[in-house]
């Protein structure tokens, strides 16, 4: 059987892909088996990736004393399920694509649950946990370690980072103060704190395999690369245990536990999680923003190999090397040159593509950083001011859907749902100038899907369009394809750019 890696959250199977003479399969998984489609891709190796939550298995005796640590951190660690509303198959009357007529018939949806972990980090109830667990969710419910139960509003998300942040109403609860994921050395002992195959509270214990570890297998919902630069630990974790806490001896979080590589789906030796220098800027970032404010050098690089280090005439297997420049960027801009190797970032090493991604993701759009660069031999060192996806040095504000399509939505009314034999959708209630109506939208329209993912509500729309926004999609930079329905029941497909102006 071929080894995979193992991704656990809310949601289960997604899809199967080959990649070369291998054939990859991606999934999540969860707790009561239950499914629901998502995007695949397979890793450079061709493994069979999953994604996780986490249990433990017993360990040799300890010389260290982890009950302290362990008592404290089981009470700030929340089991999360989550609802998911699934739509049917889409049956499509084949006149429409001849001859403009016919309509849409979608099976009547389906909910879907699926459980994992969340890591309190406030007393007055924040909660972070992995975006798979709670990914197109219509209701969270959380349960805390004093069985106590509560509705969780999600306060924002971030698909590339697979970092979400909710809240829940309360007060003085036990939280984990935020370590550092820098500080953590190969070889220390670290607790892992979930929820595996529903069994609430469930410590284990384990060292640090490796830091900065890229498993070149994860993509974003919207199809953009992940960042990844895991600390690897031997703490067993299982389906259940994705969203949960890695804590050091101190009692402090150090990391999301996020994921395995296992050839059963189950614990097999390795996990993985996201440092808390990754965690502490995205969550950081919601709070105040709303949105995830990514700043970016502008290059396209390569990790350094032997073959590539021969190829080019480079004096060190170290860095990251620069294969190209992009126009308007931050690295045109400080006078970074296609064939540079990078080895630095503010005096951090950065010997590989993970670790440099790990830094890079410290900083926001306008920030200014030190970068240690090699130019034929010579060491130089240059300023950067980091710019955003756009190529500009603001902050990129959380405008609504509505303030950015130049319209306001309502959901459907079961009147509606019948009229048009449909389950799903929202309509058009009215237009100002915008892109919609540049667009030849009219008022009345119906958005059945963006993107492929079917829209239940106003508020899942704002949602998918300020992902398009800061992420971009796998269809195009910042690409809306709009599937619907004119106000006359003929289909309406729409193509939309909502990169800024």
């Amino acid at each position: 059987m071929k080894k995979g890696w193992y991704f656990f959250g809310a949601l289960v199977l997604i899809a199967m892909v080959s990649s070369g003479v291998s054939f990859a399969t991606y999934y999540y998984l969860n707790d009561s088996n239950t499914c629901n489609n998502g995007t695949a891709v397979s890793d450079s190796s061709g493994n069979l990736v999953h994604r996780t939550m986490g249990h433990a298995m017993g360990m040799a005796a300890y010389e260290q004393d982890f009950t302290t640590v362990a008592e404290n951190s089981v009470h700030a660690v929340v089991h999360i399920k989550s609802t998911v509303m699934t739509q049917g198959r889409t049956y499509v009357d084949p006149f429409q694509f001849f001859f403009g007529g016919g309509r849409s018939y979608q099976e009547a949806p389906r909910k879907q649950e699926g459980y994992g972990s969340g890591v309190i980090i406030t007393k007055d109830g924040y909660i972070v946990t992995n975006n798979h667990v709670i990914d197109q969710a219509s209701e969270i419910e959380v349960t805390l370690n004093d069985k106590r139960t509560f509705k969780a509003e999600l306060i924002g998300k971030d698909p590339t980072s697979d970092l979400a942040l909710l809240k829940i109403k309360a007060d003085d609860l036990p939280f984990l103060p935020f370590g550092s994921s820098d500080e953590l050395k190969v070889g220390e002992w670290v607790l892992a704190v979930g929820n595996p195959f529903n069994l609430t509270s469930t410590v284990t214990a384990g060292i640090v395999s490796a830091k900065a570890r890229n498993l070149d297998a994860m993509m974003s919902a919207s199809g953009s690369a992940r960042i990844e630069s895991f600390i690897q630990t031997d703490a067993a974790v299982n389906p259940g245990n994705s969203g949960g806490a890695l804590v050091n001896t101190r009692g402090e979080l150090v990391g999301i536990n996020t994921a395995i590589t296992s050839e059963t789906g189950n614990f097999a030796g390795h996990s993985f999680a996201i440092p808390t220098t990754i965690v502490s800027k995205v969550i950081d970032d919601i709070k105040k923003f709303g949105m995830v404010q990514r700043a970016f050098l502008g290059i396209s690089y390569k990790e350094i190999t032997q073959e590539l280090q021969k190829e080019k005439d480079l004096e060190t297997l170290n860095g990251i090397y620069v294969a190209s420049v992009e126009n308007r960027s931050a690295a045109l801009d400080a006078g970074i040159e296609e064939g540079d190797v990078l080895v630095s970032v503010n005096g951090t090493k950065t010997d590989n593509a993970s670790q440099f991604t790990e830094q890079l993701n410290r900083f926001r759009p306008g920030d200014q950083i030190s970068i240690d660069l090699i130019r034929k031999g010579k060491q130089k060192t240059v300023k950067v001011t980091l710019k955003n996806k756009q190529g500009t040095t603001d902050v990129i504000k959380q405008d609504s859907g509505k303030d950015m399509l130049g319209a306001k939505f309502e959901a459907l009314t079961d009147k509606e749902k019948k009229q048009f034999g449909i389950s799903y959708g929202v309509r058009v209630e009215s237009l100002k100038n915008g892109r919609l109506k540049a667009a030849g939208v009219m008022k009345d329209f119906i958005i059945l899907k963006v993107n492929n993912r079917p829209v239940n509500s106003p508020e899942e729309l704002d949602d998918i369009v300020k992902s398009i926004v800061q992420d971009g999609t796998g269809y195009g930079e910042h690409a809306m394809f709009i599937i619907g329905m004119k106000p006359d029941g003929h289909s309406g497909y729409l193509a939309i750019d909502l990169s800024e102006e």
